[in-house]
């Protein structure tokens, strides 16, 4: 397909042929999309059209199209993009090998004129193709057989834009309701439209997103979901707590934070911790999840090297995974886990720094002279805190202190033995932990309510750290503009809390955050160790080429990055 033609039409045809073409009777590939008599000829077709709104999120090669790219693994590997543009998640360096070495390192490739600029452009317009296309189906107010489908594809629809407006737009919502975020194109936007369809100001694109959840609330208003895979109730009131968080509307923020923890319960200590279970199986505290299983390209092709398996487990026997045998693993940036307290459940996510100077000297018995080698049995028996496979955590990695022993294979000892078992996993994508933060900084942001935030966020943290004290992280201001210190101590929770997970990257814009990697004794990479007092430019992602070639009402684009060439003076902290 010619990328140079709308979008709307490519992912039309992209899509809809692999969600349901053993439906279909039919399919003209000339035309670049699927008619509504087409869908309606199908059998199933509105069951199968709602399935792919959320099964299509992870486990193709749906941009790509090639086993061999170890990036292109759907909405996990964007999350993945989003938190290592900052300084959260530490890479081992910036080689070839290592799949998201791009938004590691600012690169220029982030500009227009590069694929990787286009990989999300292309996912999310396609995800929102999708959602539009359920939204059309009952040509009108949709039956009951039809609500909770149309409800839960205003439900993504809303999610996929909450994102884009966060990833494109220059600055925050609060800071500037006018700055430019993306286009929107929906069930009812024309060829004729989307030749001249000018990005949406902050403003227009948090109206339409809230348009979008009221409408997914009335949809989905009494459904019992079976699986954590798809929206619900809870999920809508999630996605409104996120946006007015974003739009620092505070009342509302806490009211639906408050609503979307209704039925979930807190990850306990142990369960946080998990040598088996951790960050692999959805759970009570859960709110929305995406998987991987056992016939998803991503687990079959390329012995299963392309999916988040492979990039976010550190135990793997089998031989294969970027994380666990190739050499390109994963780490904590070592300040954040140095300020992570002994007594904190979450420090044990991690190796310990300490571990790389576990030494013992040795006599050779021709020379007699000694020498310094690891201690093995020292080291394996520090890594049994994190990992009941010490071993296969210390195997095939290039240093081991701050690596990421948080996300664990599923299915027990068969996973860590064989990744076709492990890899198919569990993915959070919300959990009502989010909810439970976003509710305590709400309260706390508003005048004369900020004992009842500093409460709100203790109770929470005292989950983690039974011996937390609130104003422990105050001074994690990272040069944030839009925080205070009630914030930074938030948002310091929030990190230590969700890594990994997706959200640091978007706290970063928020709260017009910095970042630090240059410090004594960083864990950064050498020449990455940059100091930044402002958000990053290559975190305003922008319009690819293809798009604005197109479209003419795509006037104005966020310049292409450019980031440093050196490593920056020490930050004193």
């Amino acid at each position: 397909l010619n990328m140079n033609k709308n979008i709307i039409k490519f992912i039309a045809a992209s899509l809809m042929v692999t969600s349901f073409t053993s439906c279909m009777k039919e399919f003209d590939v000339e035309k670049n999309y699927v008619s509504q008599e087409e869908l309606e000829d199908a059998p199933k077709a509105f069951s199968s059209l709602v399935d792919a709104i959320t099964s299509n999120l992870s486990g193709e090669y749906t941009y790509s199209g090639a086993s061999q790219y170890a990036n292109d693994w759907g909405y996990p590997s964007i999350l993945i993009q989003n938190d290592i543009m900052g300084q959260d998640i530490v890479p081992v360096d910036c080689s070839g090998s290592e799949w998201f070495s791009t938004w590691y390192s600012g690169s220029v490739a982030l500009g227009p004129n590069y694929a990787m600029c286009q990989m999300p452009w292309t996912y999310y317009y396609l995800w929102i193709k999708n959602c539009n296309i359920v939204i059309a189906y009952p040509k009108g107010e949709p039956n009951d057989e039809q609500k909770t489908g149309v409800g839960q594809a205003y439900a993504m629809r809303a999610m996929f834009y909450l994102d884009l407006a966060r990833m494109y737009s220059p600055k925050t919502y609060a800071e500037d309701k006018n700055a430019l975020t993306i286009p929107k194109v929906t069930e009812e936007t024309t060829t004729a439209v989307s030749t001249n369809n000018p990005r949406m100001t902050n403003e227009e694109a948090f109206k339409f997103i809230l348009e979008d959840l009221d409408k997914a609330e009335k949809y989905l208003t009494g459904y019992k979901r079976t699986t954590k895979y798809t929206p619900d109730i809870s999920v809508v009131y999630g996605l409104k707590a996120r946006t007015y968080l974003t739009m620092e509307d505070w009342q509302n923020a806490e009211k639906y934070a408050k609503l979307a923890q209704a039925g979930y319960t807190v990850m306990t200590a142990t369960q946080y911790t998990s040598h088996s279970e951790g960050f692999n199986k959805a759970n009570d505290s859960w709110m929305l999840a995406t998987h991987n299983v056992s016939t998803n390209t991503n687990i079959k092709d390329n012995d299963g090297d392309g999916s988040w398996g492979a990039k976010m487990t550190t135990e793997q026997g089998s031989g294969c995974g970027y994380g666990a045998n190739y050499g390109y693993p994963f780490y904590i940036d070592r300040h954040l886990y140095e300020t992570i307290p002994s007594t904190d459940c979450r420090k044990k996510c991690f190796v310990d720094f300490a571990v790389d100077t576990y030494t013992k000297k040795v006599t050779d018995p021709k020379t007699g002279k000694e020498t310094e080698v690891m201690d093995t049995e020292k080291v394996l028996n520090a890594l049994k805190a994190n990992s009941d496979y010490p071993e296969l955590l210390a195997s095939n990695k290039p240093t081991l202190g701050g690596l990421n022993a948080k996300f664990k294979n599923a299915g027990g000892s068969a996973g860590v033995s064989d990744q076709y078992v492990g890899w198919c996993m569990d993915i959070p994508l919300m959990r009502v932990e989010e909810m439970k933060l976003i509710e305590a900084e709400a309260v706390g942001m508003q005048p004369g309510r900020e004992a009842e935030g500093i409460a709100l966020l203790t109770a929470f943290a005292k989950t983690r750290d039974p011996q937390y004290v609130y104003g422990s992280h105050t001074n994690e201001s990272y040069f944030a503009k839009r925080a205070n210190n009630f914030q930074n101590e938030v948002c310091w929770e929030r990190r230590a809390e969700f890594w990994g997970e997706g959200i640091t990257g978007y706290d970063i814009k928020r709260l017009e955050r910095g970042i630090i990697r240059s410090y004594a004794n960083s864990n950064h990479p050498d020449l990455y160790r940059w100091n930044i007092s402002t958000t990053p430019d290559w975190m305003n992602r922008c319009i690819p080429r293809s798009e604005s070639a197109y479209n003419t009402g795509i006037t104005t684009n966020n310049p292409t990055p450019s980031a440093p060439v050196d490593n920056d003076a020490e930050y004193k902290w």
